[in-house]
């Protein structure tokens, strides 16, 4: 099945960049980054901004707006049969010199999970220097670490 990934969401004076690898099955249903109920991205941002949780894709674009945080994925299109990053291949990547050129103020480049930043290091040359931090995927598919860790991890972002 081919996947394309979103558009970023961003503003001009965006200091942070969160990349995920590419949206899920249940993400690309709804349109929406972390679609599925089970993902704690937005759980973890809500908490780590100290906001009421809301399930409104337009209240969650905004708070990450409003804390200077762009969301993209590294992957523009892939063949991927599920969700699982494990099953992805014929990846391209997103177009970074382009849109680190657009955002200049973006200083840190977030991974969520290994893999967004093992395709991102495979692919992308940047030629100026950024604080890369690869933070514990928010997937339910990534069980191994509990939602109390994880987020502790998360936390860096209101630190940046």
């Amino acid at each position: 099945m081919k996947s394309y990934s979103f558009s970023p969401i961003s503003s001009p004076d965006s200091k942070v960049l969160i990349l995920g690898t590419m949206p899920g099955t249940k993400s690309l249903e709804l349109n929406q980054y972390y679609g599925h109920s089970q993902n704690n991205f937005w759980k973890f941002m809500f908490t780590i901004f100290k906001e009421e949780f809301s399930a409104d894709y337009e209240t969650k674009k905004a708070l990450l707006l409003k804390n200077k945080i762009a969301l993209w994925d590294v992957l523009q299109y892939c063949d991927r049969v599920g969700s699982l990053d494990s099953a992805i291949k014929n990846e391209i990547a997103n177009d970074f010199e382009t849109f680190l050129k657009q955002h200049p103020n973006i200083n840190t480049i977030l991974f969520n999970g290994q893999k967004a930043a093992a395709f991102f290091k495979k692919y992308v040359h940047l030629k100026k220097d950024y604080t890369l931090i690869t933070l514990p995927s928010t997937s339910p598919a990534n069980a191994s670490k509990a939602f109390q860790s994880k987020l502790d991890e998360w936390k860096v972002i209101a630190s940046l």
